[in-house]
């Protein structure tokens, strides 16, 4: 079996799990997240803790199983303490703000871009060059965060566009003559 899958998924005060059939629903501060279980794949429950258990000893059974245990500690993680993304416009001129459940960015184009933020996710923009998203799905905020990188990706040769706040840029150095 899966190394991941054999490690138990500890759950915080405030967190409730509901189990009807295959779909597993979590509970927490930050909202509710739900959940389809494979079907190769059991979840018990002890006190306060969540165990992934593949239900035969067949490789696709156990790679799901380590599967499912990253995708529930994921939710637990998310509805409890919830995720973050930061990004960093770089660029003259390059702006993000928030208008309602909209994010309006300049970057460079001859025309504004508009951005709707699906439900679930929250962005903020502290400062004109940074935008924060966070959110309960960790999946959610990721394709957030790189649908808005998508727009203008970080160039090689100036390093101007949208980045993740920790993304490292390569820079290439200038035709020479």
């Amino acid at each position: 079996m899966s190394r991941i899958a054999k490690q138990p998924i500890n759950l915080p005060k405030g967190v409730e799990v509901t189990l009807q059939g295959r779909h597993l629903s979590i509970k927490g501060q930050k909202g509710v997240l739900n959940l389809d279980l494979y079907p190769g794949v059991s979840l018990r429950q002890d006190d306060q803790q969540l165990n992934i258990v593949p239900q035969s000893e067949q490789s696709q059974h156990r790679a799901f199983a380590g599967t499912m245990r990253a995708l529930v500690h994921n939710m637990v993680v998310g509805v409890s303490r919830g995720f973050e993304k930061r990004l960093q416009l770089v660029g003259v001129g390059y702006r993000a703000q928030v208008q309602g459940s909209a994010v309006n960015l300049t970057l460079g184009y001859s025309h504004p871009i508009v951005y709707s933020v699906p439900q679930g996710v929250t962005v903020e923009t502290p400062s004109q060059t940074e935008i924060v998203i966070r959110g309960a799905d960790k999946q959610q905020v990721g394709q957030v965060a790189a649908k808005i990188r998508a727009f203008r990706p970080p160039e090689p040769y100036k390093g101007k566009g949208v980045r993740y706040a920790d993304e490292t840029i390569i820079m290439k150095e200038a035709k020479k003559k």
